[in-house]
């Protein structure tokens, strides 16, 4: 192992541009001159919040905060700013953001940050809408009392390459002008366990129908057996629900 480096517990904050390569197929120029700007104010609002940047490659950021509680009101204040200066330009060329936070315990080498929990926090980026913020369960918990902002739970969420689920939540920003035209990330698509529940809750409540039906038709008892009928129906529909679980 290299003597030089060093382990330490850190916030991770990663940021990157959504659809950089669209924009510079509209304006290269433009779009490079964008980035500078809105690069400077995230430079100076990290700074603010007592963090680090520890790489701007490409048309990402990933900085290191010492708090939690800075680190988030670092990237609310960014997309704030940043969707502020967007109504400034056409909508199809105003550059959006997706960030995430994760709080672990990272490699340091060479003042860069290597590890697991960083590519947690740049999975989390991926999965942001744009304009938005996610932040993973280890972060949440350091600032769900300390902040006047508001989380939405997204539940434990499969990442790339990571093997345990990591809770996220989504933080609540007030709306700053028109929202983004580009679409948020896909959602995750649920586990076999998660289909495998969902199967079963439309096995059970399919069933219990059935069963009522045939307990209707037998009170109702006139020489005629029906039930049946609005049995393979309601087979049918199972069958369809069946398929759209396995599909997502």
């Amino acid at each position: 192992m290299d003597t030089q480096a060093e382990r330490r517990l850190t916030n991770i904050l990663s940021a990157d541009v959504v659809g950089y390569s669209r924009l510079l197929g509209l304006d290269e120029a433009g779009t490079l001159a964008t980035l500078r700007a809105y690069r400077g104010i995230m430079d100076d609002l990290i700074r603010q919040h007592r963090g680090r940047v520890v790489n701007s490659a490409g048309d990402g950021i990933l900085a290191e905060f010492q708090s939690a509680v800075l680190a988030v009101q670092c990237a609310v204040e960014i997309q704030r700013q940043i969707a502020a200066r967007n109504q400034a330009l056409e909508a199809d060329r105003r550059m959006w953001f997706r960030i995430g936070i994760n709080l672990g315990d990272v490699i340091v080498e060479h003042d860069d940050l290597f590890g697991e929990d960083v590519n947690i926090a740049a999975r989390l980026q991926a999965l942001a809408e744009p304009g938005g913020i996610l932040i993973s369960g280890a972060v949440f918990d350091q600032v769900k009392h300390k902040l006047s902002l508001g989380f939405e739970p997204l539940g434990p969420q499969h990442l790339k390459n990571i093997d345990a689920e990591v809770p996220a939540y989504r933080a609540v920003l007030q709306a700053v002008g028109e929202k983004p035209a580009i679409p948020a990330a896909p959602p995750v698509a649920p586990s076999p366990d998660e289909r495998w529940r969902s199967l079963k809750v439309s096995a059970i409540r399919t069933g219990a129908l059935i069963v009522l039906l045939i307990l209707i038709n037998l009170f109702s008892w006139q020489g005629d057996v029906w039930f049946q009928w609005p049995v393979l129906g309601v087979l049918f529909l199972f069958v369809l629900n069946a398929t759209r679980i396995y599909r997502r």
